[in-house]
């Protein structure tokens, strides 16, 4: 008789993951479900020097306990896994780093790159596990006798953007069960197993942190400084924000700007502590034609260079766009149609139709070959 395949299955607390579990059950593998606690307020803050928050009470506890019904339910073994140092350095730091120099990174990119698919993967191999699974929608196809990512069937909830920075020799022993059916049929199938996550709503908090009052929760690393709002081209100050370092390039709500409006982020000064913004009519300047990826990660055989098809953020449509190599970290990629909000710290995620070929972090941003951002800083200064 054939041994069966070992399976562990990083189970959240939702209802993906307990679905990609029962799949794999299902399918004859030997499946024991890992949860993984990755934030502790009390021992993050003592490694910070501050252990007085006001944020809210982290839900981890609340999607252990999702996470061993669910698990029991299933009639499936569920381990504790404890990565809190190691999400502490790999992600959160990196996350508050990426903020002081005025950048907008993206946690969950981090996190599964340096935790879901790398501490996660170190803890398979030293408990004997021949692979892992989690509830990603996204797809593995073969291309060169490897496995490479591709976008799941169902495209609302596609995942792959957020896969970019895995390294591309853990794929061949990752699973992804929810690639071919789409978000309904999850829930269904839950359904139908009575399990308690059937109707759990989707996380949309930081990774593995859960949701928070978003500004509140960064004033306890990175302290509030209030400064002025300034709207270009005007030059007029139109309000005062909490803190430059909490605001996106395109965001619209949550300035409390009184008045006419909307108004739009297009420019932060960290050093002076500026927040540029432009009203409705003048939205062209958030657009760009170019801009450098840099800390390329490549997923296949394939270098990321010609005509391709690229996201800037989440959800985002497909823009074509032309890349150069600039070394075998950086890219210059072309959009000449322009495209709206390309924003510094997120991440550039290059595919051919379906597959994912890799990405990098957005550097710089660039119009008519300037530095968007510095042209609007200067343009502010005047």
């Amino acid at each position: 008789m054939t041994e069966k395949r070992k399976v562990m299955v990083g189970l959240s607390g939702g209802v993906d993951s307990a679905v990609a579990a029962w799949i794999l059950k299902e399918q004859g593998y030997d499946v024991t479900c890992a949860f993984m606690r990755n934030w502790d307020s009390l021992t993050n803050d003592d490694i910070l020097g501050n252990p007085t928050l006001n944020d809210d009470v982290c839900s981890q506890e609340q999607d252990w306990t999702d996470a061993k019904a669910a698990a029991d339910k299933l009639g499936l073994p569920l381990l504790r896994v404890d990565f809190v140092q190691e999400y502490w350095t790999e992600v959160f730091r990196r996350f508050l780093d990426d903020y002081r120099k005025g950048r907008t990174p993206n946690p969950d990119i981090l996190c599964n790159r340096y935790i879901k698919f790398d501490s996660f993967l170190k803890f398979r191999d030293e408990n004997g596990f021949d692979t892992v699974a989690t509830g990603h929608y996204a797809k593995m196809v073969k291309m060169d006798g490897h496995n490479i990512i591709a976008k799941a069937d169902d495209r609302n909830k596609d995942q792959s953007y957020f896969l970019a920075q895995v390294k591309k020799e853990v794929l061949d022993d990752v699973l992804f069960p929810l690639g071919s059916i789409d978000k309904p049929e999850v829930r269904r199938i839950a359904h139908e197993l009575d399990l308690n996550v059937a109707e759990k709503k989707d996380s949309t908090g930081i990774c593995f942190i859960g949701e928070r009052q978003f500004r509140q929760f960064l004033s306890n690393y990175l302290p509030m400084k209030s400064g002025r709002i300034v709207n270009l081209p005007t030059h007029e100050t139109v309000g005062e924000h909490k803190g430059v370092l909490y605001y996106t390039i395109g965001q619209r709500k949550g300035l409390d700007i009184g008045g006419t409006g909307p108004y739009f982020v297009i420019g932060k000064d960290v050093q002076e502590n500026i927040l540029y913004v432009t009203d409705a009519a003048h939205q062209d300047l958030l657009y760009s034609d170019s801009c450098l990826v840099t800390g390329v990660n490549l997923l296949s055989s394939r270098m990321i260079e010609g005509d391709l098809c690229a996201k800037f953020r989440y959800r985002q449509n497909d823009n074509p766009v032309s890349v150069k190599v600039l070394d075998e970290n950086s890219v210059l990629v072309s959009y000449p149609q322009t495209v709206r909000s390309v924003t510094p710290g997120q991440q550039a995620v290059f595919y051919d139709g379906d597959i994912m070929l890799g990405g990098g972090t957005i550097d710089a941003v660039y119009r008519n070959g300037q530095d968007l951002m510095n042209c609007i800083i200067t343009e502010g200064k005047k």
